[in-house]
C-alpha cells in the first residue's frame, strides 16, 4: 500500500486500497483525518478504480545517479568523469544538466520530480483510439446491453478482428474515469446498478440491507412487544445529517421515551459502541428488546446484545412501518435537527438536553401525558 502526503492532501492511492477492502467511506474519512465527501469525490473523480502504480523506465537516469551527478559538480569533477562513475554516456549527463538549471543550479531532488512530471504520457485506450469501436459500444450502451455482454458480443463478432475486441473492464473504467474523455457520463443510466463509480467486490455499497447474519425477523418478536403493555422494548434508528454525519435515536414503545446517541460513524462499530454505551445506563428491567431496520450499521448485533442483554430483532425490508414509533419521534425531532445539520458537531451532552425537551412534551396517545412522566411510572412498576 502506497501512502503519499503532499500538500495536506492524502494519496488517492490509500484511499482506493481502503475502497478495496470494504471500508465505509465514513470509516476512510476518520483514518485518514477527511470528510466522507471529500473521500466521496475522489473515488468518484477516480471511478472508484484504484490507479495503476507509476513506476520508472529501467534505461531513465534514477535519484541515485542524479545525486551521484549532483556531488559530482559541486566537487568540480568533468562531465565524463561523472559519466564514467555512473555507467552512462557525457551526451545523457550534458543533456541532464542542461535542462535542469546548468552546473551552478542544478539540485538532484528537483531534477528528480522535474523528469517524473516530464514521464507522463499517459497511453490513449483502445476505445479512444478506434472510432468504429466506440460507436458500436457506445450504441449498444444506449440499448441497456451490460459491458460483459458487449465484450462477449464483441469476440463472437469480430472473431479474427482483435483492434475490434475490447474487455468490459475498459469500457467500465471509460464509463466511471470521466477525465478519459471516452465515454458521456450519461451512459451510466444505462447499466443495471446506475452506479457512479466501481464497488468493490468486498464493499459495503454492494451488500444487500437484509444480508445481516443471523438476524431475527420481527415476526419471531413476542406478542407482548406489540400491545405495548410490557415496557422495557425499544426502535432504534439513525438520524441523518450532513456530510455522512448520523445520530441514533432510541425510543421506548409504551412510554414514547426517547433517548439520542452520539455516534462516531455509521460503521457497525461505532453504532454499536454508542448504542451499548447508552442502554447499560438504564435498569436491567427495561432493557427487554430493540427493533431496528435492515441497515448494516447494526451488522455486529451479537455484540450489542452480549454487552446489553437485549434481544435485536429486524424489520423486514423496506418496511419502515414496522418500526413507526421510531419513525414518528424522528419527523419530530427534524424540528431541531433540519435535514443538512452537520450531526458530528454534536457531543452527547449536547444531544441530551433535546431528548429531554422531547420527552417533556405531553402527548395525546398517553393521556396527555409526557413521556418521561409515563417511563417513570414504568420505573416505579419494573421495581
Amino acid at each position: 500500500m502506497v501512502c503519499q502526503e503532499w500538500a495536506g492532501r492524502v494519496s488517492p492511492r490509500l484511499r482506493k486500497t481502503r475502497w478495496g477492502r470494504g471500508e465505509f467511506q465514513s470509516d476512510i474519512g476518520r483514518a485518514l483525518g477527511k470528510f466522507p465527501a471529500s473521500i466521496f469525490g475522489v473515488l468518484r473523480l477516480h471511478g472508484g478504480i484504484r490507479p495503476a502504480k507509476r513506476v520508472g523506465a529501467a534505461r531513465a537516469l534514477s535519484s541515485t545517479d542524479r545525486e551521484e551527478i549532483s556531488r559530482g559538480l559541486a566537487s568540480g569533477r568533468s562531465i565524463r568523469n561523472i559519466a564514467d562513475c555512473i555507467g552512462r554516456a557525457p551526451s545523457t549527463v550534458s543533456r541532464e544538466i542542461a535542462r535542469n538549471g546548468g552546473r551552478r543550479r542544478y539540485r538532484a531532488p528537483q531534477a528528480d520530480i522535474r523528469a517524473w512530471d516530464r514521464a507522463r504520457r499517459p497511453k490513449p485506450c483502445q476505445l479512444a483510439q478506434n472510432a468504429s469501436l466506440r460507436r458500436i459500444v457506445v450504441d449498444k450502451l444506449a440499448e441497456d446491453w451490460s459491458p460483459e455482454q458487449i465484450a462477449g458480443w464483441l469476440r463472437l463478432s469480430y472473431p479474427d478482428d482483435v483492434a475490434m475486441q475490447v474487455s468490459h473492464e475498459t469500457i467500465y473504467r471509460c464509463l466511471y474515469i470521466q477525465t478519459r474523455g471516452v465515454l458521456k457520463k450519461e451512459l451510466q443510466k444505462h447499466l443495471r446498478t446506475q452506479r457512479v463509480f466501481h464497488q468493490s467486490r468486498h464493499g459495503n455499497l454492494g451488500r444487500m440491507r437484509s444480508s445481516i447474519k443471523d438476524a431475527i425477523p420481527i415476526s419471531q418478536r413476542p406478542p407482548e412487544v406489540d400491545d405495548r403493555a410490557v415496557p422495557g422494548h425499544w426502535e432504534g434508528d439513525l438520524l441523518s445529517g450532513s456530510g455522512n454525519t448520523h445520530i441514533a435515536t432510541l425510543v421506548e414503545r409504551s412510554s414514547r421515551f426517547t433517548m439520542l446517541v452520539k455516534v462516531e460513524g455509521k460503521d457497525t462499530r461505532s453504532v454499536i459502541d454508542g448504542l451499548s454505551r447508552q442502554i447499560v445506563t438504564l435498569p436491567e428491567s427495561l432493557r427487554r428488546s430493540l427493533t431496528w431496520d435492515r441497515g448494516s450499521e447494526l451488522a455486529d448485533h451479537k455484540r450489542l446484545t452480549l454487552a446489553t442483554d437485549m434481544a435485536i430483532y429486524f424489520c423486514d425490508p423496506s418496511s419502515p412501518w414496522q418500526r413507526g414509533t421510531n419513525e414518528n419521534t424522528n419527523r419530530l425531532l427534524r424540528q431541531y435537527f433540519p435535514k443538512k445539520t452537520n450531526l458530528g458537531l454534536y457531543s452527547q451532552e449536547q444531544l441530551d438536553p433535546y431528548s429531554s425537551k422531547l420527552n417533556q412534551r405531553p402527548r395525546k396517545t398517553l393521556g396527555y401525558l409526557t413521556p418521561a412522566e409515563s417511563f417513570d411510572q414504568s420505573v416505579a412498576l419494573t421495581h
